[in-house]
């Protein structure tokens, strides 16, 4: 197999942040009185506000808006257990060695993982695209595309490197 760069879903595949994940939308499901389980099996691998937006509707998207900012506040200051993959970051770094470019392509938004990030102690990647940067999240391809082009090369010439999830 040959290719030009790589592009890292972050959560899951960087860095172990299940807890602190979880710990969030636990919190916040009780304090809505909807089921955890429900949303814990709901929130893998889609950007936080899809997942409000289906828990919450019928809510005006201001309300919606509001409890984003709280939820990513709260997940964004939350990096207690958060940390590297094992052989992530010394893969990173031998990327880096070899002058092979490589960005991190994550749902998240900006004050999450860039705190994932920092907490994983994680080399400084070329390009980081965050959920903040395209219109369709995952699983749409629109943060891979543009993680490609933002390292100049074309989508078949990158490797995804991700966890998949069978929720989407």
């Amino acid at each position: 197999m040959e290719c030009k760069g790589f592009l890292f879903d972050l959560d899951g595949t960087l860095v172990d942040s299940l807890l602190a994940v979880e710990r969030a939308w636990v919190n916040w499901a009780v304090a809505h009185d909807i089921e955890p389980q429900e949303v814990l099996d709901f929130i893998h691998g889609k950007q936080a506000i899809t997942s409000l937006r289906h828990f919450l509707q019928g809510k005006s998207e201001a309300e919606i808006q509001r409890e984003f900012d709280e939820l990513e506040r709260t997940e964004a200051s939350d990096t207690q257990g958060v940390q590297a993959m094992p052989g992530a970051s010394q893969l990173l770094e031998r990327l880096n060695a070899l002058g092979i470019p490589w960005a991190i392509v994550t749902s998240g938004t900006v004050p999450i993982a860039h705190a994932r990030h920092r907490a994983g102690q994680l080399p400084q990647p070329q390009v980081f695209i965050t959920a903040e940067q395209v219109a369709r999240g995952k699983s749409q391809p629109d943060a891979y595309l543009l993680g490609a082009a933002s390292l100049g090369l074309e989508p078949h010439e990158c490797v995804v490197v991700m966890v998949a999830t069978t929720s989407g």
